[in-house]
């Protein structure tokens, strides 16, 4: 996880098989599943059945048979090499995949609320932004929530893409989140705020 994340992935990590489904109701672009748990689970197959383009990497032991690795399938075989996982990942979400449009803007920790919780954003793009959520959130985001920024006196309904507890051991969770169904004149606000906020390090 911490390895996609450091190569500029966004990689949501669910540890038991309910969790998985349940993220799995959401839109994704990529799993990756052991193949023990795939075949138990019936996780491949029910990615298969909700999203038949979407590609899926399969963990296993070497030599072991996997559930498919076929059409948008890929099979890695462990040890996983962090480069190859990685060189695998890229060449999934690539293949029918618009490539991102604007590159990210690493930020001062800009205050927020996220849906009445404190948060702070960390870095943005015109599409989407980066935060620091306040709290030790078991649960992920909904699909859809509002950020707030006083200091900007801008709000943005932003469709959640991820959740990463913080590894720090502090009560705080990282998300990431694309703009969404928000109007034309938030958007150009966005944008506008985007242009003009310092990066890190900047006064």
């Amino acid at each position: 996880m911490d390895g996609l994340l450091a190569d500029g992935f966004e990689p949501v990590w669910r540890s038991t098989v309910q969790d998985v489904r349940h993220e799995m109701q959401e839109p994704f672009d990529l799993l990756i599943v052991d193949v023990s748990l795939a075949a138990k689970a019936s996780l491949h197959s029910n990615g298969r059945s909700r999203d038949p383009l979407a590609p899926v990497i399969l963990i296993g032991e070497e030599g072991s048979q996997p559930v498919d690795a076929t059409g948008r399938s890929m099979y890695l075989p462990r040890p996983v090499d962090r480069a190859k996982l990685a060189c695998f990942v890229a060449m999934a979400l690539q293949q029918d995949r618009p490539v991102r449009r604007s590159a990210r803007k690493r930020v001062n920790r800009v205050r927020a609320i996220v849906d009445a919780v404190p948060a702070y954003i960390v870095d943005v793009s015109a599409e989407g932004l980066r935060m620091e959520v306040a709290g030790d959130r078991r649960s992920p985001l909904p699909p859809l929530f509002s950020v707030r920024l006083p200091g900007a006196n801008l709000s943005l309904t932003v469709q959640r893409r991820w959740t990463q507890p913080s590894s720090k051991g502090a009560p705080t969770t990282f998300c990431g989140g694309a703009l969404c169904e928000n109007r034309a004149s938030v958007e150009h606000a966005w944008r506008l705020f985007v242009d003009s906020v310092p990066i890190v390090g900047e006064a």
